[in-house]
């Protein structure tokens, strides 16, 4: 999946109420998982999610060990655009 497509995966995903997390291993890595509300968590790519936060789209609430990112109200008008 390519970075616009799954950057508009995460989204929707969203906006359908789903919340994306960063969760950390043990080792300390970051693994951004999308929890939607009915099904099985997916992991999705940092990258993307990074492209996200630097557009203004998404940020974190900064929690350790699970981070919640949210949508801010330039993410919502952007899925509103699509």
């Amino acid at each position: 999946m390519g970075l616009l497509a799954e950057a508009h995966q995460i989204l929707q995903a969203l906006g359908q109420g789903a919340s994306l997390k960063a969760h950390r291993t043990l080792d300390g890595a970051k693994v951004h998982k999308v929890h939607p509300l009915r099904g099985v968590a997916y992991e999705v790519s940092t990258a993307v999610v990074r492209t996200l936060e630097k557009r203004g789209w998404l940020r974190s609430n900064m929690k350790f060990p699970v981070a919640t990112y949210l949508l801010t109200p330039e993410g919502k008008k952007a899925i509103s655009q699509q």
